[in-house]
């Protein structure tokens, strides 16, 4: 409820930021001479301007990023106004030529191709994290929301697993979003098999997310989450929901099922305890849970290491603020421990409808173990 009242907020912010931009459109010296002094030509064109450039944008990256970006230049705008005001009264006199326009047009493009890198440039982010228990050394690379066919297609990401290959990891954990509600057959079953290609020590596990169950009908993308799983198990990817499985008698790996099972009517999943009960507590446990909103019944469960993601990290400013303050997850973005328990939430591999990261950046995770 609470996130479908920010997204009225929003397209109605979006609204009104396109009939400010107007007037700011207004007052720019080319309209001037465009309108020949007409106040009406003006007014028109001034609104013509903006109409054409949400249009460009929304045709070259899609609606919300076409929002997004006017908010962006509206908040600019009004932050360059601020400052050209400022300088009039310091000055005594308003500068000849209205130059707050430029400023928020240079301001808004620079600031955005930055958080467009930081979307589609995906960087590595370590931890390392020490345990009393006789795991040894393992090396841990993790990734979540890949959202496959949004950021990146299959090809895109079968690069990005090369990446991490050469990581040499011991096991590689997806923690969910594996692909997106729009992501197509073709794509969806290249990644799986770039997936399973992927060598590795002990393997690739996966635990599902609420876009690989999918928000729609199976025949919108063209195959069901069960298709998914046979997929990837057909790939030797091993998919864990509300499961365990013990590796070289050192370590648990512990798959849940996504926190949305049981929201829509369906059977809901195990509770941590249930699912940590017959493993043996002298070993070190990492749980893969998608959503990171059950840090208390999983601290209390004693499990080692939990590897989460869906928050894709806060993704902008101040959505990152605003999304700790009304959501209901334990952390937006990092390694927190609470008592003998590692957290860790990831911002996510790619994107979804956003094309942009300001608050946070793509990313894999390499969590090195080490034994005390």
């Amino acid at each position: 409820m609470i996130w479908m009242l920010l997204f009225i907020l929003l397209f109605v912010t979006a609204g009104l930021s396109l009939i400010y931009l107007a007037t700011r459109f207004y007052k720019l010296g080319l309209l001037d001479k465009l309108s020949k002094g007409n106040k009406k030509y003006r007014v028109a064109i001034s609104v013509l301007m903006v109409i054409v450039l949400f249009a460009a944008i929304w045709l070259m990256i899609g609606l919300l990023n076409a929002i997004v970006c006017m908010l962006h230049l509206m908040v600019f705008w009004l932050l360059a106004d601020f400052v050209f005001w400022i300088a009039k009264k310091l000055r005594g006199q308003p500068t000849k030529r209205y130059y707050a326009g430029l400023l928020a047009i240079a301001l808004t493009a620079g600031y955005l191709s930055m958080g467009w890198e930081l979307a589609h440039h995906v960087r590595q982010t370590d931890y390392a994290i020490e345990t009393g228990k006789a795991v040894g050394e393992l090396r841990i690379v993790q990734f979540a929301d890949s959202h496959v066919g949004t950021t990146f297609d299959s090809k895109g990401f079968a690069e990005h697993m090369k990446d991490i290959e050469a990581l040499e990891p011991d096991v590689v954990l997806v923690t969910g979003d594996f692909v997106d509600d729009k992501t197509s057959k073709a794509d969806m079953t290249a990644a799986c098999q770039a997936l399973g290609k992927t060598q590795t020590t002990y393997g690739v596990y996966v635990s599902l997310g609420n876009h690989d169950k999918g928000y729609y009908d199976a025949d919108y993308r063209g195959y069901s989450s069960d298709d998914l799983v046979k997929e990837l198990e057909k790939n030797k990817v091993i998919v864990l929901r509300d499961e365990s499985i013990s590796l070289d008698d050192r370590f648990y790996i512990i798959g849940r099922k996504d926190r949305s099972e049981g929201l829509d009517g369906g059977k809901a999943r195990a509770a941590m305890s249930q699912l940590v009960e017959p493993l043996d507590p002298q070993k070190f446990m990492i749980v893969m849970d998608h959503q990171p909103c059950d840090y208390k019944a999983q601290e209390k469960a004693g499990v080692d290491l939990v590897l989460s993601g869906h928050t894709h990290g806060g993704q902008m400013i101040p959505i990152n603020v605003m999304g700790q303050l009304v959501s209901e997850n334990d952390q937006t973005y990092g390694h927190e421990k609470r008592g003998h328990t590692d957290f860790i939430v990831t911002s996510g591999i790619a994107d979804w409808s956003l094309g942009f990261k300001t608050g946070c950046k793509s990313e894999y995770v390499v969590v090195d173990v080490k034994e005390k």
